[in-house]
């Protein structure tokens, strides 16, 4: 049977909503044993099994139910902490202390174990229990500001896009720490912040800042760095239809005004050089807005890349589900769901030879591997697991 590259990792995974289930996601998808830890209490909204935003983020996972309200729980997640390799929880700080499983009390259980905290904040500093959510943090880390339109209408990203950024990083740094347990035999907390992680996406931002070149205004699909005008996004003929133009040189200027059949205000001096353009990007933009607004974002992006100026159709939903491209690299896969039934999911754009997603399973039914976790991994008997069930406590 083909290996897959994390086959032999297990996780223990206390992580809810978006930002702590992508990066155990990750780790599901290359062959870690990730089991979920929840409870029929907190199951519900983000957490809801039968959703299809859960069986987005939990796909490849196993499901357990525990609630931590009991001592017996805590005890129980103590000893599968020491048969995991990894622990991996996105609550605030006080959290797994409170159930007495901070990463001290774990590591005197299992030396070499991996701890991963994201927290909003971080474990240190006057902002540690602070709770928040992937909006909260693009608010506060200046993210939602530099991709509004202006000063005075901070609308910002629509997507919880700082969810996934740290995630990202903290699948990166369980294999970092991964890499330095096989060659020390050490494990390690990793404390994460969510607020640092979108922070690290604004350098060019902060060194102008700290540098105090020029204040930091927000641009909107605008970008100063970059030599072109036209550049933007532009509607077009349809329902929120929009497409996305570059025009770079003198050349690609004039084929553009030809394909629009050059109007009189393309003569404009306004519009003469790439620089004239730069400086009456507002009036331009809302010239050529007028054109595209005729055309399909399909028709426009053929008549522009046909004269080689760089142009891309703003897909949604429906053109990904369809993109020849995505279709060609089976981008797509199928999942079979106990309750959603069949149910299409995005497969990872990280390849590696000889290894399938043959064996990828949708996102598991609550509690769906109890049998398996506490029968075959921890050894209860079936009277014990009956009565654990009965009582409550693994449920």
């Amino acid at each position: 049977m083909q290996r897959n590259i994390l086959d032999g990792l297990r996780v223990l995974d206390f992580t809810w909503v978006l930002a702590g289930p992508f990066a155990t996601r990750i780790l599901a998808d290359f062959g870690a044993e990730v089991i979920k830890v929840q409870s029929k209490k907190t199951a519900r909204g983000a957490e809801a099994n039968n959703t299809g935003y859960f069986n987005t983020w939990n796909r490849n996972k196993r499901s357990i139910t525990l609630d931590m309200s009991y001592p017996e729980a805590k005890q129980i997640a103590l000893r599968l902490a020491t048969i995991s390799d990894v622990v991996i929880e996105n609550f605030s700080p006080r959290v797994m202390s409170n159930w007495g499983m901070n990463y001290e009390k774990l590591k005197e259980k299992r030396s070499n174990l991996i701890m991963v905290s994201i927290s909003a904040m971080g474990h240190t500093g006057p902002w540690k229990n602070y709770g928040a959510f992937g909006q909260t943090i693009q608010a506060l880390s200046g993210l939602t500001y530099l991709t509004s339109f202006s000063q005075n209408s901070p609308m910002g990203l629509g997507y919880a896009y700082s969810d996934a950024i740290v995630g990202l990083y903290a699948a990166l740094a369980v294999l970092a720490a991964l890499e330095c347990r096989d060659r020390t035999g050490h494990g390690q907390h990793i404390d994460i912040s969510e607020y640092e992680a979108a922070c690290t996406l604004l350098g060019p931002a902060l060194m102008n800042e700290s540098a105090k070149l020029k204040e930091m205004f927000p641009q909107g699909n605008r970008a100063e760095h970059i030599p072109a005008a036209p550049y933007g996004c532009y509607k077009c003929r349809g329902i929120d239809r929009w497409c996305v133009i570059a025009v770079f040189t003198d050349g690609e200027w004039q084929g553009l005004c030809r394909i629009m059949g050059n109007p009189a205000w393309t003569r404009d001096d306004r519009f003469s050089t790439l620089s004239q353009r730069q400086e009456h990007a507002r009036e331009l933009d809302e010239l050529l807005g007028q054109w595209t607004a005729g055309h399909t974002p399909e028709e426009v992006v053929d008549f522009l890349q046909g004269a080689g100026i760089s142009a891309g159709v703003v897909q949604n939903a429906q053109d990904l589900a369809n993109d020849p491209h995505l279709r060609a690299r089976e981008f797509f896969i199928s999942l079979e769901h106990p309750v959603l039934g069949m149910t299409i999911s995005d497969s990872s754009p990280i390849r590696f030879k000889r290894v399938t997603t043959a064996g990828w399973k949708a996102s598991p039914s609550l509690g769906k591997d109890n049998e398996y976790v506490y029968t075959e991994l921890l050894g209860f008997t079936e009277a014990e697991l009956s009565s654990f069930v009965r009582e409550g406590i693994i449920g």
